[in-house]
């Protein structure tokens, strides 16, 4: 008797199994072991991550090293983020001591030190909001920059160096003067459905705001694409993987099908406010 209840008791469980509802989507996985931004988090299986090529921005965005699973975002005087419902994961690079590499500022530091890593020198540079061009390059030679008023210009008064702490010193004067306003006016505006790793989100403004797309998978049948977005914020405070508070199936996952607008923790974007880096 009791072996025929157990047989019963499994057959009941197999069928209720085969029979039960299907979902249309395996939700994604997070490996708390993961080190890299690809390896912390797999998309659904339906989807297939992006194949970068190596030496390229999207690459290293999407191998940039991340803090160990359940770090918190700290701001740049050492203070807990108030909200810490907003992110997936903290990236592993310094925030400074300073109240400066906020939300465009964090793009233009992934960028710069992208640049600097494969030595591209002459492309390090940005634009200040009153228009004046700030050149790393130029920086190395030992020319420093000067503000006084509306009035900015170059004087050389440093060593040359092209040395890593010379770059997070010029970075900072950058932060300084150039925002969300400047970075815009150096993108080029791209539509939704061409989006790649690398392209920002951006309204420039006071305020204004932007957040990067660092990797992407795309659904094996329907093409359609998921994405995953890095912030800063105000005040300067660790850049961190956004979670996506509007589909938590998907979280971190982003889809490109947005209809309008996206939705971020703290930002709305219209699908029209999606850029570039130029080559």
């Amino acid at each position: 008797m009791i072996s025929q209840f157990l047989f019963t008791k499994s057959l009941i469980t197999l069928l209720a199994f085969f029979n039960a509802p299907k979902t249309e989507a395996t939700p994604p996985l997070e490996n708390p072991l993961g080190k890299t931004i690809s390896s912390r988090f797999a998309p659904p299986n339906e989807y297939m991550q992006v194949l970068t090529q190596p030496g390229t921005f999207a690459n290293y965005l999407q191998h940039f090293p991340l803090k160990n699973a359940g770090t918190p975002v700290k701001y740049f005087n050492g203070e807990l983020k108030s909200n810490n419902e907003v992110y997936a994961a903290v990236l592993d690079i310094s925030t400074g001591n300073r109240d400066l590499q906020q939300c465009a500022d964090a793009i233009i530091r992934l960028r710069a030190e992208y640049l600097y890593s494969t030595k591209q020198f002459d492309k390090i540079q940005f634009h200040f909001t009153n228009g004046f061009l700030a050149s790393f390059s130029k920086w190395i030679l030992g020319y420093r920059i000067v503000v006084k008023g509306n009035s900015v210009y170059w004087i050389k008064s440093g060593n040359p160096s092209s040395s890593h702490s010379e770059l997070i010193k010029y970075l900072n004067v950058v932060f300084t003067y150039a925002g969300s306003l400047s970075l815009s006016k150096e993108l080029i505006k791209v539509p939704l459905n061409t989006i790649q790793i690398g392209d920002v989100f951006i309204r420039g403004g006071s305020p204004g705001h932007a957040v990067l797309v660092v990797n992407m998978a795309v659904e094996k049948t329907s093409k359609n694409k998921l994405f995953l977005l890095v912030q800063s914020y105000m005040p300067a405070q660790d850049i961190h993987i956004l979670q996506n508070n509007r589909d938590s199936q998907y979280s971190p996952w982003f889809s490109s099908n947005i209809s309008t607008n996206l939705h971020t923790p703290e930002w709305v974007f219209s699908k029209e406010e999606l850029m570039r880096f130029p080559n």
